[in-house]
């Protein structure tokens, strides 16, 4: 049976990539001098202003508006012709956390109730599905290319990625699409020809694939000049299919970034793929998925299950067996296991929460 199947990536200086970042060294900042620090940060980027609101309870004396230009700054968002910029006007909406939720946290329970669920498979050396994998691979390639070899490309942009499945394997690419706003001076036949040789060549070589340069879809509507806040206004989390598997995946009920890592929105997502990841490293399985679940105040979940969707290679019972013995899946023993009071957030904010070995949830253990 011959199937295709679609995911997208963005580039650092997306808008609702921009509020992450803010959000992410907002928990970052706090956690370097508290790691205690409880924090629940959204950002909103719009045209000529931010607004960052949230709840934040720590020792540490935030610069939230500080912070913020920072890392508008670091984005490329330098230019007024942009219309936003990392002197746009900020205002801070932000208080401490509700004494209803923090005494459940206090008792190291959860920070937040929901489900979670972490995926993984032998599609890559990533373990991830191939579609993200590249979309995450070309837009990080967009971003490198803007900063040293094409600097005529502005932040923002967009990446997708068709591939072909046939029975369940990926056999090639079907299509890919870009968009990337650049300087007005700039032909489309440059653009195509330089995001081709420096962006789509590199990455489908590191994965031994190839398309063709004329079927490649560059800015659909011929025309990109302005992105960023301007174009389209960004929010905290609102990339979570991006942030995770590509919609290759289910996805739990909520986004990751902001959020410190007693909310078990981000840390139960990241003990479950540190589980199906290392399930499938270990060659137990092809293919794996584990669903967590819990409620604000619970120390451990109320479910854990994993599906190996028929590609087990030994008994479920084995496999149980296996992630109690890798990691304790309660609140604290995420947090302690993954050594996750750290600054060590805002890396997450582009190109995947998933697939790098940067983070602690991608080790392999053997």
């Amino acid at each position: 049976m011959v199937t295709t199947f679609t995911s997208e990536s963005v580039c650092s200086g997306h808008p609702d990539k921009i509020c992450d970042y803010i959000s992410d060294s907002i928990v970052d900042a706090a956690l370097a001098h508290d790691p205690k620090s409880r924090v629940a940060v959204e950002t909103l980027a719009t045209c000529n202003k931010v607004v960052i609101a949230g709840e934040v309870t720590t020792s540490a004396k935030l610069d939230y508006k500080k912070i913020a230009r920072e890392q508008i700054k670091k984005l490329g968002y330098t230019q007024d012709i942009l219309q936003f910029t990392y002197k746009s006007p900020i205002e801070v909406l932000v208080h401490q956390q509700s004494p209803e939720i923090a005494q459940g946290v206090d008792l190291e329970g959860a920070g937040d109730q929901g489900m979670m669920f972490g995926y993984a498979c032998n599609e890559t050396p990533e373990y991830m599905p191939l579609p993200i994998i590249l979309a995450h691979k070309l837009a990080e390639a967009i971003d490198t290319a803007r900063t040293t070899t094409l600097p005529y490309l502005r932040p923002d942009g967009k990446t997708q990625v068709t591939i072909v499945y046939k029975n369940g394997k990926p056999t090639g690419v079907e299509s890919i699409v870009l968009a990337v706003p650049h300087k007005e001076d700039i032909k489309n036949t440059q653009l195509r020809n330089d995001l081709y040789s420096h962006v789509v060549l590199p990455v489908l070589e590191q994965y031994n694939y190839s398309f063709p340069k004329k079927d490649i879809v560059i800015n659909g509507t011929g025309i990109w000049h302005i992105g960023g806040p301007t174009s389209d206004t960004g929010l905290t989390g609102r990339k979570i299919v991006v942030d995770g598997y590509g919609g290759y995946a289910r996805v739990g009920g909520g986004a990751f970034s902001g959020k410190d890592p007693t909310k078990v929105d981000r840390s139960g997502a990241y003990a479950a793929r540190y589980l199906a990841k290392n399930i499938v490293a270990n060659n137990l399985a092809e293919k794996a998925e584990v669903r967590l679940a819990y409620f604000i105040g619970a120390k451990k979940p109320l479910m854990q299950e994993v599906e190996t969707f028929g590609t087990e290679k030994v008994s479920n019972a084995r496999i149980q067996k296996f992630m109690d013995s890798l990691l304790d899946t309660s609140v604290s023993g995420i947090i302690s296991g993954l050594n996750l009071q750290r600054p060590i957030y805002a890396k997450t904010a582009s190109y995947g929460h998933f697939g790098r070995d940067i983070f602690p949830w991608e080790r392999i253990v053997t």
